[in-house]
């Protein structure tokens, strides 16, 4: 027979519901509700959990007693664990920390009171921090995983993922722009430079590439040698989805000629660059073998950007524009004809930006 253990409410809660918390930001604003609604004298509250993310190393969620909101904070390598956290609870007032797990990379829980807290009251949130452990672990177990999800899927492909499109084959048409990119002569110069070099010239190109396709809206969806293949989900108007593939495109020619720049001056050759884009439907989900798996997008327009992306060389541009954007947006494009593409039945009408 099992005895009632009489705990209270915020313990118990901790006990019986928390695990199953949406995520860290709700399990901080339920727990800092219930804290105050037990009497502590609490302004705000802050959660830091770890992460195993290529840049970033840290989450840290930050609640406001006044409203119940609940905002996130990012941590970079090399920061102090919790200084968002501890920022944020300083503007209140007095503070009370505990670290929930192995230092010095556990989780943070931190308050803030609207006064100095007694020796009771800093007992009580030690007690908080104690049964909050394993919540705590299940919800860092989580955030990992979604760390690294996002990390090598992307964020929308993550979600996708996390959402149950696990099974090979599960996946849903959708429209959108798409962005295929990759390096000229990259074979040749890999030949005459040190791996070391190369590595550091592709992480470089992918910084710029990738980094104007996240600056508008995009998403990549795999780097595949030297090249990319980018996304932007038409959720509303098509051309909103062409214009930010425009918009990527001319950022990362601006962020390539600025290395280009830096290249000459330490005596490196520049790094040459192809972009396509087009407007289409994918069948974006998983394919591959029954035990590995690729959440990718594949269709006609996968296809037809690829090909179009081959164009740039024999026709001297670094940047070709089906007709189908040109088709949605007002950007002022260059008319190159119609053109045959290898595998493609119909010819494509081509375009470029006036200095592409």
């Amino acid at each position: 027979m099992d005895l009632p253990i009489d705990l209270p409410g915020p313990l118990a809660w901790l006990v019986d519901e928390a695990g199953a918390s949406s995520g860290p930001d709700r399990f901080l604003a339920e727990l800092g509700g219930r804290l105050l609604a037990d009497g502590l004298p609490l302004a705000g509250g802050a959660l830091t959990l770890a992460v195993p993310h290529p840049i970033i190393a840290r989450h840290t969620w930050l609640w406001r007693a006044e409203t119940g909101a609940v905002i996130e904070a990012l941590g970079f390598a090399g920061g102090p664990h919790n200084q968002a956290g501890r920022d944020w609870l300083a503007e209140f007032g007095p503070m009370h920390e505990d670290t929930v797990g192995p230092p010095p990379n556990g989780p943070v829980l931190g308050w803030a009171g609207t006064r100095q807290f007694g020796p009771a009251e800093a007992v009580r949130l030690c007690q908080a921090a104690r049964f909050a452990a394993a919540p705590l672990d299940a919800l860092a177990a989580r955030a990992a995983l979604v760390a690294l999800l996002e990390a090598y899927l992307g964020r929308r492909s993550a979600a996708r993922v996390q959402a149950g499109a696990a099974r090979r084959g599960a996946g849903e048409t959708i429209r959108a722009a798409l962005l295929s990119a990759d390096l000229r002569n990259f074979t040749a110069l890999s030949e005459a430079s040190e791996p070391a070099a190369m590595i550091a010239a592709l992480d470089a190109w992918f910084d710029r590439i990738a980094g104007a396709v996240h600056a508008f809206g995009g998403e990549v969806l795999k780097f595949i040698g030297d090249g990319v293949l980018a996304i932007f989900p038409v959720t509303g108007a098509p051309a909103a989805a062409c214009e930010a593939a425009l918009r990527a495109v001319a950022a990362a020619r601006a962020g390539m000629a600025h290395l280009d720049t830096l290249r000459q001056a330490r005596g490196l050759p520049p790094l040459p660059f192809g972009a396509a884009l087009h407007l289409g439907e994918i069948l974006w989900g998983n394919i591959g073998a029954a035990d590995r798996l690729d959440f990718t997008a594949i269709g006609p327009a996968v296809n037809l950007v690829s090909r179009l992306e081959g164009l740039c060389r024999p026709l001297g541009r670094s940047v070709l524009i089906s007709g189908a954007i040109a088709a949605e947006t007002t950007t002022p494009l260059v008319p190159l004809g119609e053109h045959a593409l290898r595998g493609i039945a119909a010819p494509c009408a081509v375009f470029t930006l006036p200095d592409g």
